[in-house]
């Protein structure tokens, strides 16, 4: 497990903590934004895994968005 790994773990665990849909679309929104420059460093691995948890972070308030829409 990586520190990227780790840091991607405690920043989710606080956000389910806390439950805020918006949040998770802005966290989501910078592992985006911090993915870039590390495709344009030729850093592919933690370039992708930004991809990766970026998408998590979507995911996760999309599914909030539904529990609580129902």
């Amino acid at each position: 497990m990586k520190p990227q790994d780790i840091g991607f773990l405690i920043v989710l665990t606080v956000l389910l903590i806390v439950r805020k849909q918006s949040w998770f679309v802005y966290a989501g929104l910078l592992c985006f934004a911090l993915a870039i420059p590390l495709f344009a460093r030729w850093i592919f691995f933690t370039g992708e895994r930004m991809t990766w948890y970026g998408a998590a972070f979507v995911f996760v308030s999309i599914i909030l968005y539904i529990v609580r829409k129902e």
